[in-house]
C-alpha cells in the first residue's frame, strides 16, 4: 500500500469517526462547495513566531493572499515567500478587502486574537486561531457564539490535540479502563511569571518585580500602538516585547494557565466530557495587580455527564504539584495528566502514557481504537475548509476550554471560591470577582 493510499484512508476514517462531535456540540452543519482539490486564498495575521509556523503549515498547499503583522521585520520576511500577497500592518484594514478570502489565520497576541477572529467570524470565513482562543471569559464567549452563527470551519492551534498519545488516553477513560474518574491533576513545570529574581533566574526568561517605571524607545520595526491594541496604553518595555515575554502580563494574557492550559487541561476535557465547571477555587502567592503568578493551583467541580460520575480537576503550576506525585505515589514527571479512578490510575503527558499500578494492568488489554488518526493539525482544519468535515478543536470545544482556564485565573485574582452561572456569565457568590471576567477596550477598539 502506498503513502497516498494510506493518508487517503486515514483521513476517510477520521472524518466517520469525528462525524458525530460537531452536532454534539450543537453548531450547524458546516457546508462548503469548493472541491477538496482547489486551494484556499488565506489572509495571515500575525507572521513571526508561532504565526510563521501556521504560515508555513497552511501555505504549503493553499494560497496566501494577504499578509499583516504590526512588526514590519516579521512582515517583510513573509511577504518574500509570498510577493503576491496584499500586505498590512493593522488588520482593522485587512478587513476592508475581504471578497478574494476564503480563511484567515489568527496567530497575534492573546489579547488582540478575539478582535482578529470576530470580523472573520462575522464576514463567514473559515478562521484557525491560536491558542488561547481569546484573553478573557467574556471574549470566549463572543468568539463561540459569533462561530456558531457563522457555520465555518474554526480551530484552536493546540496541535498536541492531533497526537495519537491523547487518542489512546482518551479511549481508555472512556472505556471505563480505571473506572469512573472521580478527581483528576494537571501539573506543568514551568515557572514564568511574578515571583523573586532569584527564582526568575532559574526559572523565567524575563524577570520584572514590578511594573516598569521608565519608558523606553521600541524598535523602528514594530508598531507599538497597534501592538497594544484594545489594552490600555502604557510605554513599551523590553520586559514586554518580543514574545512570549508578554504573556504574564495580565493586560495582555493570562500567564501559565491560560497558555499551556490550552494544552495541557485539553486532556482531561476532552476524556472526561467536561464543559462549565460548577464551582473554582485558587491558591497561590498574593495576586499581583499586573503580572500573573510564576506559581499557583486551582481546583474545579464538574457535575455528572451522561454515565460518568461528578469530577474534580485540579491545575497545578510552576512548584506547585499534587500531594500524591510529592508523597512519591507515582513517577516524578515534570508535568503531567493524571485520572484517579476506582479502579487505579492512569498518567499522561504529551507523548506517553502508563496505566497505575502496573503491576495490576500487565495483563490489561486495550481497547481497539476508535478515534482515527488525525491527517495533521493544520491539515484537519484545511479539509473541513474545503469539505464541511468536522475538526476535533473547533470554536464549539475550545471556547469552554478557554472559559475554564480563564476561571481558574478569575477565582485566583478575587481570591476566594467563585460559584459559576456559565448561562449568564454570572458569580452568584461574589459578583465582585465579575470585574475580572471582561475588560474595557481602549477607544478606537469594539467587539461588535
Amino acid at each position: 500500500m502506498n503513502s497516498l493510499t494510506t493518508h487517503r484512508q486515514s483521513r476517510r476514517r477520521f472524518i466517520q469517526s469525528t462525524g458525530l462531535a460537531a452536532t454534539a456540540i450543537g453548531f450547524p452543519a458546516i457546508v462548503s462547495a469548493r472541491s477538496p482539490n482547489a486551494k484556499l486564498n488565506l489572509a495571515i495575521i500575525g507572521s513571526g513566531g508561532r504565526g510563521g509556523s501556521n504560515l508555513a503549515n497552511t501555505a504549503k498547499t493553499e494560497n496566501v493572499v494577504a499578509l499583516c503583522d504590526v512588526n514590519a521585520q516579521n512582515l517583510s520576511r513573509a511577504a518574500t515567500k509570498h510577493p503576491k500577497a496584499r500586505t498590512y500592518r493593522d488588520f482593522r484594514k485587512l478587513y476592508e478587502k475581504t471578497g478574494d478570502i476564503d480563511a484567515v489565520v489568527v496567530s497575534t497576541t492573546e489579547h488582540t486574537h478575539a478582535f482578529a477572529v470576530l470580523p472573520a467570524l462575522q464576514s463567514k470565513k473559515h478562521v484557525y486561531c491560536e491558542k488561547p482562543l481569546t484573553r478573557d471569559v467574556y471574549e470566549a464567549r463572543v468568539i463561540t457564539k459569533a462561530a456558531k452563527e457563522a457555520g465555518v470551519s474554526t480551530q484552536m492551534g493546540t496541535q498536541i490535540h492531533a497526537g495519537n498519545n491523547y487518542r489512546r488516553v482518551v479511549e481508555k477513560i472512556q472505556s471505563g479502563a480505571i473506572g469512573p474518574v472521580r478527581e483528576a491533576h494537571v501539573w506543568v513545570g514551568r515557572a514564568w511569571g511574578w515571583q523573586s529574581q532569584e527564582a526568575a533566574k532559574q526559572n523565567d526568561i524575563v524577570w520584572s518585580f514590578e511594573t516598569p517605571t521608565e519608558a523606553q524607545t521600541p524598535q523602528p520595526h514594530l508598531d507599538w500602538d497597534l501592538w497594544i491594541g484594545p489594552a490600555p496604553h502604557r510605554p513599551f518595555h523590553s520586559v514586554y516585547f518580543p514574545g512570549p515575554k508578554w504573556y504574564r502580563w495580565w493586560d495582555f494574557g493570562n500567564g501559565t494557565m491560560s497558555d499551556l492550559g490550552s494544552h495541557f487541561n485539553d486532556l482531561p476535557f476532552w476524556a472526561l466530557k467536561l464543559d462549565a465547571p460548577k464551582t473554582v477555587e485558587a491558591w497561590g502567592p498574593p495576586p499581583h495587580h499586573d503580572i500573573a503568578p510564576a506559581s499557583m493551583s486551582a481546583k474545579y467541580t464538574y457535575g455528572s455527564r451522561g454515565d460518568m460520575p461528578p469530577v474534580t480537576l485540579t491545575w497545578h503550576q510552576g512548584k506547585n504539584k499534587p500531594n500524591i506525585w510529592k508523597k512519591k505515589g507515582i513517577p516524578q514527571w515534570g508535568s503531567g495528566m493524571l485520572f484517579i479512578g476506582d479502579k487505579g490510575m492512569l498518567l499522561s503527558d504529551y507523548g506517553k502514557h502508563i496505566l497505575l499500578p502496573e503491576k495490576e494492568f500487565k495483563d490489561y488489554q486495550a481497547p481497539e481504537p476508535w478515534i482515527a488518526p488525525s491527517i495533521g493539525h493544520h491539515a484537519e482544519w484545511l479539509h473541513a475548509c474545503k469539505t464541511g468535515a468536522p475538526t476535533t478543536c473547533h470554536f464549539g470545544y475550545s471556547g469552554p476550554l478557554t472559559e475554564a482556564n480563564h476561571l481558574g485565573n478569575v477565582a485566583y485574582r478575587a481570591g476566594k471560591k467563585i460559584e459559576w452561572d456559565a448561562e449568564n456569565l454570572k458569580i452568584p457568590n461574589a459578583p465582585d470577582a465579575e470585574r475580572f471576567l471582561k475588560r474595557g477596550y481602549r477607544k478606537g477598539w469594539s467587539l461588535a
